[in-house]
């Protein structure tokens, strides 16, 4: 089980792992080994998360989920595997518990009584600079 807050836990059974070649620079290395990992996740089926979860994340993933509702993560980052590996974890577990937080919604206010006067003789301030920078005809 993945941990990712008190309130959310996702099954590592809902994880598919690919391990891909790197593209980029790096020699023999990027042509030999497969080092680049693609994470899966299936937002759709997942048990684990609750609907209005499921929601968010496929609006913050963004273009990350395809149009059947999988969310995939690449990680290329590192040399090995298995930091890839924990890379792609750890960035997955950052979406999740975003998506798990709910934004807190804006409740309008009315500016205060001192701050529309100090609006105002701010712009009576900078329209007395301007007035003064006119060229006057009194020669």
């Amino acid at each position: 089980m993945l941990r990712i807050n008190k309130n959310v836990e996702i099954k590592e059974s809902e994880l598919t792992f690919n391990f891909i070649r790197s593209s980029g620079p790096g020699g023999q290395n990027v042509n030999k080994v497969a080092t680049a990992v693609q994470l899966r996740f299936d937002i759709s089926s997942s048990e684990s998360l609750t609907e209005d979860v499921k929601t968010r994340l496929k609006s913050i993933a963004g273009r990350k989920v395809t149009k059947d509702g999988v969310l995939i993560i690449e990680a290329k980052r590192f040399r090995t595997q298995e930091a890839n590996r924990q890379d792609a974890i750890s960035r997955l577990i950052d979406l999740i518990d975003k998506a798990s937080k709910k934004k807190k919604r804006r409740i309008k206010t009315n500016p205060t009584a001192g701050s529309k006067v100090r609006r105002i003789e701010t712009k009576k301030k900078i329209g007395e600079k301007k007035r003064l920078r006119k060229y006057s005809d009194s020669s």
